[in-house]
């Protein structure tokens, strides 16, 4: 049965593609008042005020130009998350932070065939890794991804493709054109010059327990994509015990407003809800996920990883008028894994990322036992086993990846240095039938053996039941369209 198919709300009136005014009055703008102090936002944000377009701007100017302390920065995340932001705010910090710094030019041609994926985050979450090369094999030329690193538990595709000896992320516009001139694809970091507001936001997020904050997400996803120019945006917004909105009610509220938002900045936004109880695949941690990825770009690999590429990319295609539905992109999709120019792809994207070319071969052309010996990995393994017979009913990814944080594959504080060889495998899938004494779980770790409590909780992690063996299901549960798009 079909995703349902749910219109995104709009509350405000559009405005034509690259404008970021957000509509409003022409006439002489009034003489501005005198701008707050950052303790006077503060303040304002965190008794339940309002803040002006003003406010917000003068607030991202000083968390560029340094002036705004750690700890300022800090508390005003936090006032925004406990208290919100309506959605002129929301425009408004968007906007911010998009001309925090340089807006990225492309040629004329190009215009109509740019496109991206964004993911809130999730546990095993590589599709990234695999859309972009594939969206390149199927015509659409230009793929500029602009990532993040891993937030709260959840592991960051930058930090994935860090894990691949000599991978640059941090890349200026003028080589961000080159590279998708030559490949058609890249996936790269916020530097300096790009949203450089964010990118210290971010961080920020990471260490303040504000990653779950509505209007810092909206806004953060879609600064990155107002200075891509992008012609069409898919967003995968995760929902479940490991996402950053347990509820399915919430992850629409969030699509809801990236779709709004979008539309209302000249963005035409789809935004898919999927399921993030289970992690994606079955790897976690930074090397064995680009293992993992490059299975799937081999034709094979886990289903649901591969159905979840196949349906994002195929959206895409459909909204920029590549296929004629979405069923119809995914299939086209599909064809680049099982037919190698997916891989093809990634291969030249790895090597004008700063890849040795020779290394980028092996890894696309290797088996997977070669693969592992060319990427870093972890010193020592240990399997888990099945404590009783049952059918598999989940794997619980939150203990999996709060185990994983603490044995190196997550940060605790901006910055800091991560175990990439560090993970886990599932040795088993949901509806799978176990019996006792049967290892379901291989963890790779840089310390001697897990703690007590560690493997205590992870075995926790694992969710029997007596039912018969079954298919497991799609993590796709509902598309979120543009109001234009909905009935077509």
């Amino acid at each position: 049965m079909a995703a349902p198919v749910t219109p995104g709300p709009l509350t405000s009136t559009p405005v034509a593609p690259g404008d970021l005014s957000w509509g409003g009055p022409r006439g002489p703008p009034d003489t501005p008042p005198e701008p707050k102090q950052l303790p006077e936002l503060i303040r304002l944000k965190r008794d339940g005020g309002r803040l002006s377009e003003g406010d917000i701007r003068g607030f991202v100017r000083a968390v560029v130009d340094g002036s705004a302390q750690g700890v300022q920065i800090g508390a005003m995340l936090m006032a925004i998350r406990l208290q919100g932001m309506d959605l002129e705010e929301t425009v408004a910090l968007t906007q911010a932070l998009a001309k925090s710094g340089e807006q990225l030019k492309w040629p004329e041609a190009w215009h109509q065939q740019l496109v991206d994926k964004h993911s809130t985050g999730g546990v095993g979450d590589k599709v990234s890794l695999v859309l972009a090369p594939a969206l390149a094999a199927c015509g659409c030329k230009q793929v500029p991804m602009i990532s993040g690193r891993g937030l709260g538990h959840t592991g960051g595709t930058l930090d994935k493709l860090e894990s691949i000896p000599g991978f640059t992320v941090i890349q200026s516009p003028e080589q961000m054109q080159g590279l998708l001139e030559q490949v058609g694809c890249c996936i790269v970091g916020q530097s300096k010059k790009l949203v450089p507001a964010d990118g210290i936001l971010y961080e920020a997020r990471d260490v303040t327990a504000t990653v779950d904050s509505l209007p810092l997400i909206t806004a953060s996803i879609l600064s990155k994509k107002v200075v891509e120019n992008l012609s069409a945006l898919v967003v995968d917004v995760k929902f479940g015990a490991a996402a950053v909105f347990p509820s399915q009610a919430e992850a629409r509220e969030l699509a809801g407003a990236l779709v709004g938002v979008g539309t209302g900045l000249g963005l035409r936004v789809a935004a898919a809800l999927t399921a993030m109880d289970h992690p994606l695949g079955r790897t976690v941690g930074h090397t064995l996920e680009v293992e993992e990825a490059l299975l799937c770009m081999d034709g094979t690999g886990p289903p649901d990883l591969r159905d979840l590429v196949t349906r994002l990319g195929g959206i895409l295609l459909w909204l920029r008028g590549h296929a004629e539905a979405p069923d119809e992109g995914a299939t086209r999709v599909a064809a680049t894994l099982d037919d190698g120019s997916a891989r093809d792809r990634f291969e030249r994207m790895l090597a004008t990322q700063g890849v040795d070319p020779c290394l980028a071969r092996a890894l696309c052309s290797g088996t997977p036992t070669q693969r592992r010996q060319l990427l870093p990995h972890a010193r020592e393994q240990e399997e888990l086993l099945a404590p009783a017979d049952g059918t598999v009913e989940l794997v619980r990814a939150l203990p999996l990846a709060r185990v994983l944080h603490e044995l190196g594959a997550g940060r605790s504080r901006a910055g800091e240095p991560l175990r990439p060889g560090v993970g886990a495998e599932l040795l088993v899938g949901v509806g799978q039938r176990l019996q006792r004494g049967t290892p379901w779980l291989r963890v790779h770790l840089d310390a001697p053996a897990l703690s007590g409590p560690q493997r205590r909780a992870l075995q926790g992690a694992l969710v029997l039941s007596d039912r018969a063996p079954f298919a497991a299901p799609s993590p796709f549960a509902e598309l979120i369209l543009p109001p234009t798009d909905t009935q077509q």
